[in-house]
């Protein structure tokens, strides 16, 4: 594409997402994600009604009397999206590639971040790190990560999860919110990811084209998966195949549920059929009035 056609669309999605994010959205992210992060401040002697939680055994040991470490509320978070490249997010049937519905969720979540003051930055990712951008303030850098998801070519198909997980955990040091966007086709990333969300933030975004829960009754269908690239037929007139396939989606949709409780990592499903917006204010509201209860 001329340069002009790529900042013109990505202009598009800027001007879109940012009417969603001013019109819908900020209040819930605000709301949620505001002052979360702490930072420590200081330590300093015991004193009567400090939480006994807060005594740093380690300088208590030096000095002979309790201290006590101090933290302090920080309005600046760093938001980090960890972006499926694999190719599996190159696959569409309804109105949207995956790969189009990642990029404009992530734009979404981009603005948000930037209308709360806080950095937002990004990982792309296939079976390898594919890129790394650090996390910065401002509209530049919304943008970039904007681009980088729209033009970026990756250098392979598959996709490894724990490897991305793996090299987000040894980098960020600092308490921050992460979402992990992808299909989630892959496996043996669960311990990683519960590692994570004990660190982090986590949240899992996972996108799904409606085509890939049935089969179609469309006669003989010779298929490709994009990332081995190995070819095979399927009756898909063959009703017992059909409710088969259901079936066996169905029962790897409870296993997936139950994972992601088992991790600790909220898990939300977004269609690329319907709009996301909803699932996403309603998943927010969720986390808000959980915090409100604590």
């Amino acid at each position: 594409m001329e340069t002009a056609d790529i900042l013109k669309r990505i202009r598009k999605i800027e001007i879109t997402t940012r009417n969603i994010v001013n019109e819908l959205f900020s209040g819930e992210y605000h709301s949620l994600f505001k002052g979360q992060g702490l930072e420590f401040s200081e330590v300093r002697e015991y004193q009567t009604g400090d939480s006994f939680k807060q005594i740093d055994w380690n300088v208590t040991a030096r000095h002979g009397y309790p201290y006590i470490k101090k933290f302090e509320e920080t309005r600046e978070l760093n938001v980090m999206f960890l972006v499926d490249s694999s190719a599996s997010t190159l696959f569409g049937t309804r109105s949207y590639l995956k790969s189009e519905f990642i990029t404009e969720i992530t734009a979404v979540l981009s603005f948000s971040a930037l209308s709360n003051n806080d950095k937002v930055g990004l990982l792309l990712f296939t079976d390898e790190v594919e890129k790394y951008i650090p996390p910065r303030k401002g509209k530049k850098s919304a943008l970039r990560i904007l681009r980088d998801i729209l033009y970026f070519e990756p250098k392979s198909a598959k996709t490894n999860i724990k490897k991305a997980v793996e090299y987000i955990y040894r980098l960020i040091k600092k308490r921050s919110i992460i979402f992990v966007i992808s299909d989630f086709l892959d496996e043996d990333y669960e311990e990683s990811l519960k590692l994570l969300a004990k660190k982090h933030d986590v949240i899992a975004l996972r996108i799904i084209d409606k085509s890939e829960s049935e089969l179609p009754n469309a006669g003989l269908l010779h298929l490709r998966d994009p990332e081995t690239n190995e070819f095979f037929s399927v009756n898909s007139s063959n009703k017992t195949i059909r409710e088969k396939y259901i079936k066996a989606i169905q029962k790897q949709e409870n296993e997936l549920k139950e994972r992601f409780k088992k991790m600790k990592v909220d898990l939300v499903n977004l269609q690329t059929d319907k709009p996301y917006v909803p699932e996403l204010m309603k998943f927010f509201k969720f986390r808000i009035r959980l915090k409100s209860q604590r």
